[in-house]
């Protein structure tokens, strides 16, 4: 070190680490002038560089010695093929780069987005290569290139420059989302699309919309507009919503849960209010042996198949109240009457609840939608059994009845991990519900803990898509828009890098907060 310092030798590389000026090949050995000659041109050596600090964390980084690479005035980003315009556009303007479109020819400096279509990979995956003074992110698909420059801007923010060498990163889990209760705390529609801005830099892809309960229906209706709230989001500001997600490859889930939470609506139409026998009015229900009752949500349903045009559609199913009760057949007569005029003498309410989820996922089945509900609307024995292809969104096991999550798994189903103890966000703290904090998250929690703490068995790990953070409105008024956003900021950090790789992390929980706050 002091013959470099006497030789002026110690310089900064590019940000990543130091390098040293040195009159040496570059297989490190003195070289020895043939003639004597002027003070030989310098050659500069790197050290190793080091994994980019990201949230969620590479999976895998390759290293290599060179300068990386940092934006420059001049610098452009070109694409491989039109389809990645969104994506090359958006990167240039966050770096302050120039979009030169699709390029064949290479620059110093240029990042260059590529689709190697390899059909055999995730279509999420991609592969960020620094070398050389430029910059390719590639992947199978759209979303996995879109992914690669997440990491790269992180890497400018965080470090000021993308280390050299070869990131290869893919998510663990193919659903990573957040869900938000729109209907009892109306948001506005610019405070969702800060979300998803949030949400693409993390690397999520769901932002769930529940937006119909027994406070409010908050989106525009053209079938029934008696039912909408006043106030709600139009559907053109749902468009422009959709439109953003669509950008950051985030697919916006609608939710009109029923049969149960559908108050808005009944409301409107008390005829379909469900009743006991003595006439007292069952809240948020409706009389699912009323057909009325499957015409106006089926009539919601189509409607907004139009609206969002992603493939997954929630369904809710949750918390019928009709099922609550000792004995639903003596309390419900007409709801056990038509659950055997439909299923058999030995049919039961419970049965004639499962019939109703079931027509409703035929209903948006006919859209192409994949639907899912709440775990607490399937029901093991009966003579009716949930479609198979419904996804389980599991969040509680404190219903009455309740089975434990692999019950669901020995069954075959898929689960989206809603995990009520870590995932839930409840305004206000009602009931036992306390606000999840993200310590809590990323040193408990995996996608495998469905209930408690205690993880269901590896074996069924493929059946568990992902997890999503859920932002309940009880208690509306708890918190502003503001302070809901701080108040999630870090769990949803915290959930993005346990979704995309479940191993124990890297860092230490204290290392990850100061590196989120670095990242911004």
């Amino acid at each position: 070190m002091a013959v470099a310092v006497a030789a002026g030798a110690v310089v900064v590389s590019s940000g990543v680490g130091l390098g040293l000026w040195a009159a040496e090949d570059d297989g490190g050995s003195a070289a020895a002038p043939s003639s004597p000659s002027p003070t030989p041109s310098p050659t500069r050596s790197y050290p190793l560089s080091e994994a980019p600090r990201t949230i969620p964390a590479v999976r895998e980084h390759t290293a290599e010695r060179g300068p990386g690479w940092r934006p420059a005035t001049g610098h452009r980003v070109v694409v491989s093929d039109p389809a990645l315009a969104d994506e090359g556009r958006l990167t240039a303007q966050e770096l302050g780069l120039t979009y030169a479109g699709e390029r064949d020819d290479e620059r110093s400096g240029d990042v260059r987005l590529e689709l190697n279509r390899d059909a055999g990979a995730n279509p999420e995956s991609y592969t960020l290569t620094v070398r050389g003074g430029r910059v390719t992110v590639s992947g199978p698909g759209e979303a996995g290139v879109f992914y690669g420059t997440r990491t790269l801007k992180q890497e400018i923010r965080g470090a000021g420059a993308a280390p050299e060498g070869v990131v290869r990163d893919e998510p663990a889990k193919p659903r990573r989302g957040m869900m938000l209760d729109i209907a009892r705390k109306h948001y506005s529609a610019g405070w969702i699309e800060d979300r998803i801005r949030e949400l693409g830099d993390l690397k999520y892809n769901e932002i769930g919309l529940h937006f119909s309960d027994d406070q409010g229906f908050r989106i525009q209706s053209d079938s029934h507009p008696e039912v909408v709230s006043e106030d709600h989001l139009t559907k053109a500001q749902v468009r422009k919503i959709v439109e953003l997600a669509e950008s950051r490859h985030i697919t916006v889930v609608p939710e009109i849960d029923s049969p149960g939470h559908l108050g808005a609506v009944i409301d409107a139409h008390p005829d379909l209010q469900l009743r006991k026998t003595d006439g007292e009015a069952v809240r948020g229900a409706v009389d699912i042996a009323n057909p009325k009752s499957a015409e106006i949500v089926d009539d919601l349903l189509d409607e907004y198949a139009g609206l969002f045009p992603g493939d997954q559609w929630h369904l809710g199913g949750d918390e019928y109240q009709a099922l609550v009760v000792p004995d639903p057949e003596a309390a419900f007569p007409g709801l056990a009457a038509a659950a055997r005029d439909e299923y058999g003498p030995g049919a039961t309410v419970e049965d004639l609840t499962t019939g109703w989820l079931n027509d409703r996922a035929a209903t948006v089945r006919a859209h192409d939608r994949v639907p899912r509900a709440w775990n607490d609307g399937f029901f093991s024995g009966g003579s009716v059994r949930a479609d198979e292809d419904i996804t389980v969104a599991y969040w509680t096991g404190k219903e009455i009845g309740a089975r434990k999550p692999a019950a669901y798994l020995a069954e075959g189903r898929e689960v989206i991990n809603y995990n009520d103890e870590f995932l839930y966000y409840v305004l206000g703290e009602p009931l036992t519900f306390v606000y999840p904090t993200g310590e809590r998250i990323y040193e408990q929690w995996t996608p495998r803990v469905l209930r408690g703490t205690t993880p269901v068995p590896a074996e069924y790990d493929r059946q568990i898509l992902g997890g999503s953070f859920a932002i309940w409105g009880d208690l509306p008024r708890s918190q502003t828009e503001d302070q809901v956003a701080t108040g999630i900021r870090m769990p949803l950090r915290a959930l993005a890098q346990k979704l995309w790789d479940a191993r124990e992390p890297a860092l230490s929980w204290d290392g990850f907060r100061t590196l989120a706050d670095r990242l911004g």
